[in-house]
Parts: C-alpha cells; sequence; structure tokens
C-alpha cells in the first residue's frame, strides 16, 4: 500500500509536469472549474495548501464570509504572481506535503487529483487516476460533512441518492439505485458535481 503522503506527491509532481508542458493557449483554456482558466486552478493549488490565517481572515472578509467566493477570488488573485511563482510554489508544496490549515492529509490528495482532473479533461490529456487515490479520495469525500461539503456544492451523498455508482477501472462501487458505469476520473467529477456536458471529454 503507497503512503499517503507519497499519493499526495506523486499527483503534485504530476501536476507540475503537465503544466510544464502546455502551450499559452492551454494555460488560458477554461478548466472544469467554470470561474477558472487552467491557470487559476494551478495557482488554486499552489497557494491554498500555505495560505497563512491572517491573509485567509482578510480574504474571508473580503468575500463576505462565503466560503466558496473565498476560495474563487483568492484564486484569481494568487494568480497576478505569475506562472515561475506558481509552478516554484506546487513543486515546493509536493515536497513538503503542505495542506490547507484544517485539511486532513487525504483532503490535499483530493485537491491534487480531482483538479488535476478539472484541467486535464478539457485539454484532453489523460492521466490514469492511482486506483488507490481513487479509493480514498471517492470514500473521503462521500463519508464528509459540513463544512468540508461546502466546496463541492453540499452533500454528494444527497446529490447521488439513488444512484449505484460502480468504477471500471478500479475494483470500487458505491450506493443503491440506478447504476452508473464508468472509469474513476468520471466518478471522481461526478462526486464533485462538475457539470455533466464537460467532464465526458479526455476520460479515455
Amino acid at each position: 500500500m503507497t503512503e499517503l503522503t507519497d499519493l499526495v506527491r506523486n499527483e503534485r509532481l504530476a501536476f507540475v509536469e503537465l503544466l510544464e508542458s502546455l502551450s499559452e493557449d492551454e494555460w488560458t483554456a477554461q478548466s472544469l472549474c467554470t470561474a477558472w482558466t487552467v491557470e487559476n486552478v494551478a495557482a488554486h493549488l499552489a497557494w491554498a495548501p500555505v495560505a497563512g490565517a491572517t491573509e485567509m481572515s482578510k480574504a474571508a472578509v473580503r468575500a463576505g464570509f462565503s466560503v466558496n467566493r473565498l476560495i474563487a477570488d483568492s484564486a484569481l488573485r494568487w494568480t497576478r504572481r505569475g506562472r515561475p511563482a506558481i509552478l516554484a510554489q506546487l513543486r515546493e508544496n509536493a515536497e513538503s506535503g503542505a495542506r490547507p490549515t484544517g485539511v486532513p492529509m487525504v483532503g490535499a490528495l483530493a485537491d491534487a487529483v480531482v483538479h488535476g482532473l478539472d484541467v486535464r479533461v478539457p485539454l484532453g490529456r489523460h492521466h490514469a487516476v492511482d486506483p488507490e487515490a481513487f479509493r480514498l479520495v471517492a470514500d473521503w469525500t462521500l463519508a464528509s460533512r459540513w463544512p468540508m461539503t461546502i466546496p463541492v456544492g453540499g452533500s454528494p451523498r444527497k446529490r447521488l441518492r439513488g444512484t449505484r455508482l460502480v468504477a471500471t477501472d478500479a475494483d470500487w462501487a458505491w450506493g443503491e439505485g440506478t447504476e452508473v458505469r464508468e472509469p474513476a476520473a468520471g466518478i471522481l467529477l461526478r462526486i464533485f458535481g462538475r457539470d455533466p456536458a464537460l467532464r465526458t471529454s479526455g476520460l479515455s
């Protein structure tokens, strides 16, 4: 069994390698996070794990104490620091294992895996999700309670009630009801509430 810290590090480094291969058009392309470009997603992953309490308190006031607005606005602000700084911080996070205050390591893994898909899927850059990482992220997210569910649009369990999810490329299934069979990547995007019209390309 791969250590959780190693899974996080591997996903983060793979994301850096992806970013380093992108063209200008790809950096500015729309991600699956509808408010963000690829560059905005990268900035979020770079600085969310290391943002201090003072910085985030000020951001919360600016966002009217809306968690989702805070996250969205912070990524846009951090993007202005530039791509070299984004890449350097992402590499530092991979080596240090940094994660946001109050977020467990599996939450950092979820960020790395799912935001990686947010970038790769619209760009058509296939990346097989590590089966162990998939199971950890899927199980943790589906078991999460408020406030961890705020960034994913509320409780995935309620949103997916009446559905049985079955991974076609991992030994994993969840739920009862109408069966949906798809790759692990597609299941994660479904769990995290990504737009069905946007999440179907680049998964095979």
